[in-house]
């Protein structure tokens, strides 16, 4: 990775950091987007200090252009033919050899010190996993999502702040490899490519902290993301039902609060928590032969897919 000149105090921290950023890999998921990984690989090789090793995970059957870009840059380059970003999510933690696996889209931009900032909460052992802010060109930041926050399962809200969204996007986290199977940690059925197209850094986060252990968002790790694209309200409103079967299922003790989530969606109110993901959100239409349509869908959606192995 190439450096940049520092100040007396950025080399003191550096040195501070140098050993688990050096035990750190970056993994890049994508999918015949090569222009946009040459830019997001150009940023990752500017970090100050980098990581151990950058990963690319490509998600087709094999691009001759995506596997140049990745060599350019030094990077492994890695097929995942099964498309899926958390199938390519879950080939990065089987194929990575350090302990903290940080993830990013093909398509960010992150700030030369972003990886210093999102791997300095892993020095406290309990912490499963970080994430950092996402800004957009049109976003409007409000500021409470400029202050840290530490989210353990003893906040009597923990399950619906990281169910739905209030610890930060998947475009930009770090996750301690040994607390999670690295296997099937993402669940498959879930996020882009994956037939329930939603949550899957959610459903991730909640898992952890049913774990006990603590997750951090830091908003001083800073990645740049072009304004994301939105599907119809329909399908948005299917993936929210999917994805509310699938923690119903999957989360017993949490059954009340899912039951509360879904009757304030049904009713168009927002959760007390400030969100930074807008997935899943409440169901922004007053119609309830939509709402009633969605649900039918996403149940009829959610019991046709099969479990993951």
């Amino acid at each position: 990775m190439n450096s940049v000149l520092q100040t007396p105090a950025q080399s003191t921290i550096t040195a501070g950091f140098r050993k688990r950023i050096s035990s750190a890999t970056v993994a890049v998921c994508t999918r015949d987007r090569p222009a946009l990984l040459h830019k997001c690989l150009a940023a990752v090789s500017r970090l100050n200090p980098g990581p151990k090793q950058v990963l690319v995970i490509d998600n087709s059957e094999g691009n001759s252009d995506t596997r140049k870009v990745a060599h350019d840059y030094g990077a492994r380059y890695v097929v995942e033919p099964v498309p899926g970003l958390c199938r390519a999510r879950n080939r990065a933690l089987a194929e990575c050899e350090t302990d903290i696996v940080v993830f990013i889209d093909d398509d960010i931009i992150p700030a030369s010190n972003w990886l210093l900032q999102l791997l300095e909460p892993f020095s406290d052992e309990k912490t499963g996993a970080t994430t950092g802010r996402v800004v957009t060109p049109e976003a409007l930041v409000p500021d409470h999502h400029l202050r840290s926050r530490v989210l353990t399962n003893h906040d009597p809200h923990w399950f619906e702040i990281a169910a739905f969204g209030g610890l930060g996007l998947g475009a930009n986290m770090a996750i301690r490899k040994r607390a999670c199977a690295p296997e099937s940690f993402f669940d498959e059925r879930l996020g882009r490519g994956g037939p329930f197209e939603i949550g899957d850094e959610s459903y991730a986060f909640a898992s952890l902290l049913s774990k006990g252990y603590q997750i951090v968002y830091t908003p001083s790790a800073v990645v740049h993301h072009p304004p994301p694209t939105r599907s119809t309200i329909e399908r948005e409103a299917r993936n929210s039902f999917t994805y509310w079967l699938l923690l119903f299922s999957r989360f017993p003790r949490q059954r009340l609060t899912l039951i509360r989530f879904l009757i304030g969606s049904l009713c168009g109110k927002r959760l007390e928590s400030h969100r930074d993901s807008q997935e899943p959100k409440k169901i922004s239409s007053n119609s309830m032969v939509l709402k009633l349509t969605a649900a039918l869908n996403g149940l009829r959606l959610f019991l046709s897919t099969p479990k993951p192995h």
